[in-house]
């Protein structure tokens, strides 16, 4: 989240770049925000000069004890009393100012990076590279649904009745090719220098609200009935978590890790072609890179983490674009993203595949993250994240540009991984 002494110093930047982000109410959230740290300042003020005056008179009643003066002590115990109820009601006071002040910060998004393109909506995203030129779909080109029914890949139907919509069963050759993808992803991120990571696929409301997914998707997060645990979104969540409250030395900084886990959405509101087949889906399978890196070296890893998920694109031969998310677009928690988009022939449409933020301090501040310099003093981190990548629009993507009317072929790359050169 942000900091309160950064938008009291730089508030009508914060209110403008909040007001670019489409935040309709943007400058009360502000101005709300600063009165709650106003009122919190005062009450603590009180709160130290009481204190100081307690400390005063318990000092007097422990010398007048001393020199047997007690009926004089006795009456000074009784201001003492006076002094901790006040203290205990400046106290709750207190607490309920930075209960309300932290509330308030949490639901006010991150700030937009000077590079991020400024625009209302998905339609002012600007497209950054483009691979060309497009394949052309043929006759006998076909949407990854009526491929997977052909093959008999997934079954959407079991699916449905062991779970309800959007929760595929991945059958034989559909299996496997889940499984090769998943270890290939693995596989080139290890080599790339990433840690391998197996977390849990539950996560507690306290992680969830150091990341961001809470406030903000809360309305998108399974919860178990009765528990303070809500199924992962992504192992952003559980993987980032695991520095939360860490002060690192500033030698093992960038920290870098990949995971496989499952991830659980619940896309409500979602219709149409938009979430036909694999487009769309509760319950699907990613592998996701985690940075925590020195803030000065936060956007040239951006960048690198850009160019590694477009080499595994390209590995796969799959035709992509990547987009630099505007304001409007971005996640609440991001201040600048890329979007990478592989082209679907057999919908005539780009599915997103991957997004890889920069969240500059809004994580670590949220979970106080620092290094530690030489000299003793500490710093917040930057934490950035990446898809690289998530699998079902890839397989969607791959089934539809490989198929040629007679069979499906797998990528060379993947060959090591499977069994199969082909999907008859």
């Amino acid at each position: 989240m942000l900091e309160i002494n950064f938008i009291e110093a730089n508030q009508e930047h914060v209110i403008n770049l909040l007001t670019s982000r489409q935040l309709k109410n943007a400058a009360e959230l502000v101005a709300h925000a600063i009165t709650i740290n106003k009122e919190r300042k005062i009450t603590q003020q009180a709160y130290d000069l009481v204190a100081s005056k307690a400390k005063e008179v318990s000092k007097e009643i422990e010398q007048l004890l001393k020199t047997g003066q007690k009926d004089a002590a006795e009456a000074r115990k009784a201001d003492s009393m006076q002094f901790k109820d006040a203290l205990k009601k400046l106290d709750t006071g207190l607490k309920q100012h930075q209960k309300d002040l932290q509330e308030t910060l949490y639901n006010i998004p991150n700030l937009p990076h000077a590079g991020t393109p400024i625009g209302k909506d998905e339609q002012d995203n600007k497209i950054i590279s483009e691979v060309k030129p497009l394949p052309t779909a043929a006759a006998n080109t076909l949407p990854h649904w009526e491929l997977i029914e052909k093959y008999d890949l997934i079954d959407f139907k079991l699916g449905n009745q062991l779970a309800g919509a959007g929760f595929p069963v991945y059958k034989g050759k559909g299996a496997r090719l889940q499984r090769a993808l998943i270890n290939f992803f693995l596989d080139e991120a290890r080599a790339a220098g990433f840690e391998e990571i197996q977390p849990p696929i539950l996560t507690n409301a306290t992680s969830a609200y150091a990341t961001g997914q809470l406030p903000d998707k809360e309305g998108q997060m399974y919860q178990l009935a009765g528990e303070d645990l809500y199924l992962i979104p992504t192992a952003e969540t559980p993987i980032t978590n695991l520095y939360r409250g860490k002060i690192l030395p500033k030698q093992t900084i960038p920290i870098q890790h990949v995971a496989y886990t499952p991830c659980f959405r619940r896309e409500a509101g979602s219709w149409g072609k938009d979430v036909r087949g694999l487009n769309r889906l509760h319950q699907f399978d990613k592998v996701e890179l985690v940075v925590i890196t020195l803030p000065s070296l936060s956007y040239p890893t951006l960048e690198t983490m850009r160019q590694y998920v477009e080499g595994l694109v390209t590995k796969l031969a799959l035709p992509y674009r990547v987009l630099s998310l505007c304001t409007g677009d971005l996640g609440f928690t991001s201040a600048a993203t890329y979007d990478i988009e592989v082209f679907s022939i057999g919908q005539d449409r780009w599915l997103e595949v991957s997004s890889i933020s920069n969240f500059e301090t809004y994580q670590t501040h949220r979970m106080q993250t620092r290094y530690k310099e030489a000299d003793g003093t500490t710093h917040l981190l930057h934490s950035l994240n990446g898809s690289a990548l998530a699998l079902p629009r890839i397989m969607a993507a791959l089934l539809e540009l490989n198929y040629d009317g007679d069979k499906i072929t797998m990528p060379k790359i993947l060959t090591k991984y499977l069994d199969f050169e082909c999907i008859r």
